[in-house]
This record gives structure tokens, sequence and C-alpha cells, in this order.
């Protein structure tokens, strides 16, 4: 059934990923009719993505053997049809299980990427019960402006929401470089924050003593940069509190020096408004000795307060608002006094 008006301008204005990265795949490619056959109009080129199973073909290997050693510039010697397989074609085995009723693909696979019939790029992904862990993305060198890496991060991005896999890992992969050059490395080593802006600005030095030596000298250098940046009293102070870190700390009298979570907004934690509302904190299971009770169930939790943390269930109530509700329905208390 085609699209509404109202649809069609949604999908206009609203980007919606899984939509988006099925559009230019073959069977979904929109089709005009030819005007003079009456008949729809090929596309003139056929783009399909396919969850295959990971099991060795030549296709796939010849693919593995140009990206390594065109892309990652690899030895010759060094690449392998048996590496190839020990690596990624002996993950783990294919079963299907059903879940929010319907069928889910778990174990290893290879997300295959087709071009008018030829395989230009493979993605590795292993599907667990609750995620979707990008292992390995290979492309051919006849496609490396494509941007695979984008492109496979968003399909298995999708994959994850359409099947219901929860989450999306990227690869766990350690590189060995730093990120950061020396240069930034320094800044953040010297000073407690660093803003780019205001280094640009004032054109500090990276190093923090080198710093201190040219704002407190009287020689030439100083008085160049002073002109440079035309220091005057205003700028030279600031320069000054920056280098030092003044003014970058709240004041004392709002500083909270409560250890109540609620008190304290601690970042990433729910308010007390939010575990009251999303929480059935009462139902939340406590251990005592070999049984299991709900908390509800305690003597003292109609007359306790979720802000004091000297009751238990003040504690529950941060520990919920730390952990949050899905982490709350799946797991016990258990307290050691």
């Amino acid at each position: 059934m085609p699209p509404s008006t109202r649809e069609k301008r949604k999908q206009r204005n609203t980007f919606e990923l899984c939509r988006s990265v099925h559009e230019a795949e073959y069977a979904n490619v929109k089709r005009p009719i030819d005007l003079r056959t009456k008949e729809p109009i090929e596309p003139a080129r056929k783009f399909e993505v396919n969850l295959e199973a990971d099991s060795y073909t030549a296709e796939k290997y010849a693919l593995f053997e140009n990206y390594q050693r065109v892309v990652h510039h690899e030895e010759f010697f060094k690449i392998s049809e048996s590496g190839f397989k020990q690596f990624l074609c002996s993950g783990l085995g294919q079963k299907t299980a059903i879940g929010n009723c319907k069928q889910k693909r778990l174990g290893s696979y290879h997300q295959c990427y087709r071009l008018d019939g030829r395989l230009i790029a493979m993605g590795v992904l292993d599907l667990l019960d609750h995620c979707v862990s990008s292992v390995y993305l290979m492309y051919h060198e006849d496609f490396s402006d494509w941007n695979f890496g984008k492109i496979s991060a968003l399909r298995e991005t999708a994959l994850a929401l359409e099947g219901d896999y929860r989450y999306y890992y990227m690869d766990s992969i350690t590189h060995e470089w730093d990120l950061l050059d020396s240069d930034m490395l320094q800044r953040l080593s010297a000073r407690r924050f660093v803003s780019m802006a205001l280094e640009r600005r004032l054109a500090l030095p990276a190093n923090r003593e080198d710093m201190y030596r040219i704002l407190q000298s009287s020689s030439p250098a100083a008085t160049r940069l002073n002109e440079k940046l035309e220091i005057g009293n205003v700028k030279y102070e600031r320069a000054l509190d920056y280098v030092n870190g003044a003014g970058l700390d709240p004041e004392p009298s709002i500083l909270p020096n409560s250890t109540n979570v609620f008190e304290a907004g601690t970042p990433g934690a729910m308010s007390l408004v939010e575990v009251e509302s999303n929480i059935d904190l009462g139902r939340w299971g406590l251990v005592i000795g070999d049984e299991v009770v709900s908390l509800e169930d305690l003597v003292s939790w109609d007359k306790d307060s979720m802000s004091d943390s000297d009751t238990i269930k003040g504690i529950a109530a941060e520990l919920a608002a730390c952990i949050g509700p899905d982490l709350v329905a799946k797991t016990f208390l258990k307290f050691n006094f």
C-alpha cells in the first residue's frame, strides 16, 4: 500500500535509520513507469545485502586477500586461506531462537554486500542473544571511496534494532597508536581543564613551565608575547588565571557535601522522582538466608523514605537510581551486615 501524504511528509523531514539503510537495495529501489512501454524501468545497478553463514568460499577469500594486501599493506606471505578460515570462518555455530514472538538468528555470520552479483564488501558478525557484535569488515580496493566503515556501522545498527538484539558492539580491537599528539598530551597533562579556543586565542605554550616563564618574565620574549596578545591587564590576568586553573571550581558554598545520590545530583543517576515513577522498588527481591522476599514485605518499608540513606528503602532507592530499571528487574539484593 503506497504511503499517505502525511507519511511522505514525515519521511522527508524525519531520518529513520532502518528505512533509510534499505532504500538503495535492489528490491526497494523505486521503479518509475516507462511512458512508452508502460512497464517499470529496471535500476541500472543491482545492490544487494545478505546475511550468510560464515562459511568459506573462494569469492570471500579473494575479497579478503585484496583487502589485506591493498588496504592493510600486509605482506603476501602472511595472507593465507588457512588463516582466513581460522580467523573469520570458524566462529560460533548458527542456530535460531525465539524472542518476542519472532525468530532470531544467533551465531557467526557474514553480511555480504554485492553489486551486480559481485562481492564488494563483507562484514563478519557475531549475533548474540542481546547484541550484534561487529568482528571485522573488509572491502575491495575498487570501492574504497564508498565509506564502507560508515555504511556497515549503519547497517549493523539497523540489524540490531530490527532483530531485537538491543545492543550493537563495534569491534574490540585495541590499537597501539596514541590518538593524541604530543602537543595535546602536554596540554592535558599541564592543566586541569583545557579549552582549545582559549589556548589558540592566547597563543599559550603547551608546557606549563614555559607558560609561567613567559608570563612572569620581563624578558624580550615576554614583551613580544604581550604585544602579540595585546595582553594588557585583562588578558594577562585571564591567561594567568587559566593556566592556574582559577575560576574553574564552583564556589565552596554550592559544593554538595552529601553522599546521598539524589541530593548530590550524581551524574547519570536517575532522580528521586524518576525512581518513584519508573521503578516498582517494593517488588525488588531481597535474599535473606535461603529465601527471597520482596522489599515491600519488610516491616518498616511503608514508613521509611526513599530519600533516607540510613534505611534499607533509601539504600535500595539510591542503588536503583544508579543501575536503572532494567537491572533492577533482573537482580536481587543481598545485604551483609
